[in-house]
């Protein structure tokens, strides 16, 4: 990976690329730091000390948007709607005919789509802006915090249309600062943006497991978890990078004098070929309880219920829930994102099959066996991955903030992974550069 990146600045062009995603990197990291008007910030401040990275219900959000959350900035939505909105989009192009033929013609279609997205993003960064305004000024953000209900002094609406439209509008700039750096830098814009702001907690997160250690210091600690992080990242590499290989091959045809086809290749069909979206989905989905609990005045049994099972990382119902969810929300992704049928038809098309098997239906029975046989090791290490925090808190004492949490990972690895291959591929190119000629 390092001489992928050697090599790139030792070409021009993709310098160039390079520094200019450097630049918006750094432009965004600024804006992150950057409050919002209306907000005391020493009252921020004081409640972020006081937190001590606990994080409570917004711990997702506030990890996707780099801190900038609980800070109240311009950016503290961050990249999330945007997350939010194309995974909508992407489930929505299933349910509806519309956009499922938008996504079929090509390139017109999905520039349309992404339209739909940004539209959509816009709504959801309105939503969550006035949740989170809402949020602070009832001092629910901070619950445990002494001043949490002086964050936002002034009441009036008209501030706090100011400040919904601040985080809007921050929201927006991100959404573009992603478009720029995919037309113009290196790798998938969001995706780095999404990286970046994970990668930024790292620091505090691990300083604060080295300052709460007993042992040596706090050094043993922070080896260990240092330790257990490097065995995460090996581990969450050969899984994504593990894949089942169904051969394919290719009828001859003749067309005229000349024979087309006789190739033999494959489909690749990755185990986890879900991503980290089945953890998001299962996170999104335990937060929504905890969160109209939060804001219910009454104290009814379910409200009782939900604050002593829902709430804690470390409790086994949770625990439970969150396995089975992210298991399950893996098995419906695949489902959607992946049609067997589909591929057979377009296979028997162009008059390819699979070695023993005949084309058409059963060649999509054989693919679908095949799907849900790796999708069960997928959706388990899925589960194991995200466990490792909850395994942490047990073991070590650590916060709700530790570092190397299986959503973190997962995004930050797929992220490295992807951008390294795109660098590798362009310097392919320009290799090739003088052979053609």
């Amino acid at each position: 990976m390092l001489t992928a990146f050697a090599r790139a600045f030792k070409t021009p062009d993709l310098r160039k690329k390079l520094l200019f995603t450097l630049g918006i990197i750094v432009v965004y990291r600024v804006g992150t730091h950057i409050p919002i008007p209306g907000v005391d910030y020493k009252s921020v401040q004081q409640c972020v000390g006081e937190a001590s990275g606990n994080q409570g219900l917004f711990g997702l959000v506030n990890m996707f948007s780099g801190g900038a959350l609980l800070q109240i900035t311009v950016f503290a939505l961050g990249i999330m709607p945007y997350i939010t909105a194309s995974i909508i989009l992407q489930l929505l192009t299933v349910v509806i005919p519309r956009l499922e033929a938008l996504k079929k013609e090509g390139q017109a279609g999905t520039a349309k789509i992404t339209q739909y997205t940004r539209y959509l993003t816009l709504a959801l960064a309105i939503l969550q802006g006035t949740g989170l305004v809402a949020t602070a000024r009832s001092g629910a953000l901070f619950s445990g915090c002494t001043v949490a209900s002086q964050i936002v002094p002034d009441r009036a609406i008209f501030t706090t249309i100011v400040m919904v439209i601040c985080m809007t509008a921050g929201t927006t700039v991100v959404m573009w600062l992603g478009e720029l750096i995919t037309d113009r830098g290196i790798g998938n814009g969001m995706s780095i943006l999404m990286f970046i702001s994970i990668a930024a907690t790292f620091p505090t997160a691990l300083w604060a497991i080295k300052k709460q250690g007993t042992l040596a210091g706090g050094w043993i600690e922070f080896g260990t978890v240092i330790l257990v992080g490097l065995v995460m990242v090996g581990l969450v590499v050969f899984v994504e990078q593990a894949q089942r290989r169904i051969p394919v091959q290719y009828a001859k045809r003749m067309i005229g004098r000349r024979s087309y086809g006789g190739t033999s290749t494959y489909i690749p069909l990755k185990v986890n070929q879900a991503g980290v979206i089945p953890v998001i989905f299962a996170s999104s989905l335990l937060y929504i309880p905890a969160l109209v609990a939060q804001f219910s005045g009454s104290n009814s049994g379910w409200k009782t219920w939900v604050q002593q099972n829902l709430t804690k990382g470390d409790h086994p119902i949770y625990i439970t829930l969150y396995f089975l969810l992210i298991v399950f929300f893996a098995f419906f992704y695949v489902a959607i994102s992946f049609n067997p049928e589909e591929v057979a038809d377009n296979m028997k098309k162009y008059g390819g099959f699979i070695p023993g098997i005949r084309a058409g239906r059963p060649t999509a029975e054989y693919l679908s066996y095949v799907l849900n046989r790796i999708t069960w090791p997928g959706s388990l290490y899925l589960g194991l991955i995200a466990l490792v925090p909850t395994m942490a808190l047990v073991g070590f004492g650590a916060t709700n903030n530790f570092p190397f949490g299986g959503t973190s990972i997962l995004i930050i690895v797929g992220v490295g992974l992807e951008t390294v291959k795109q660098i590798e591929s362009q310097l392919q190119q320009r290799n090739y550069e003088g052979f053609l000629r």
